[in-house]
């Protein structure tokens, strides 16, 4: 009898997807750390995140921001760049978890149409996420040195931005790691299986 051919056919996974998928789940970690944080912006006796501000046992009088509050912890201000920074930071996080699904599907798909899908929407949504944060970024420290030129610090002289905030850069960072990483990695949007030919001889295997 005439031989036969086998195709078999191989998936190939590139390790920078992976990379890229490792790089969003760090965000999502980071993103939920610093919105659940109020060690956003700090002075003596005072902390301040995105959704609350605290007032310590010792703060000084009078407060920041002419507040007349006990020591405890509060609502965030009602001010418009902190809900504005909030607002972006969960549109992060959001659109991040969603870009990180969509890597991860794209990994697990054997259909390379699919896979190829899959990898561009997570680009999209992962560039989407990380304009959000940085705009955040950006605007929180702008607006509250504006703040600051009012004179709404109080007698408080010395301000930092605490470890949420560079939390915040951090996470900026994996982001366009994971956006590099996904635009980068042309080969894998044109070879995702290689094909073996493989030939059985059948009358030897008869013989």
């Amino acid at each position: 009898m005439a031989p036969t051919t086998t195709i078999e056919t191989v998936t190939i996974t590139r390790p920078l997807k992976v990379i890229a998928f490792i790089c969003g789940i760090i965000v999502v970690v980071l993103m939920v750390m610093a919105l659940a944080s109020t060690d956003w912006l700090m002075a003596a006796g005072w902390r301040q995140g995105l959704f609350m501000h605290c007032i310590s046992d010792d703060a000084p009088t009078p407060l920041p921001f002419n507040i007349v509050a006990d020591p405890d912890c509060y609502p965030a201000r009602d001010v418009a760049y902190i809900k504005a920074a909030a607002a972006l930071c969960v549109v992060c996080l959001l659109t991040d978890l969603f870009a990180t699904l969509m890597t991860c599907l794209g990994l697990r798909s054997t259909d390379h149409r699919k896979k190829y899908t899959y990898y561009r929407v997570a680009v999209y949504i992962m560039i989407l996420s990380l304009i959000s944060l940085l705009l955040a970024l950006v605007i929180y420290p702008v607006y509250f040195a504006s703040e600051l030129k009012e004179g709404k610090a109080g007698n408080r002289t010395v301000w930092e931005f605490g470890w949420a905030y560079g939390v915040g850069w951090g996470a900026a960072i994996f982001l366009f790691g994971g956006v590099i990483l996904l635009l980068c990695d042309k080969e894998s949007e044109e070879i995702y299986y290689k094909e073996r030919k493989i030939v059985h001889d059948t009358d030897s295997t008869r013989a």
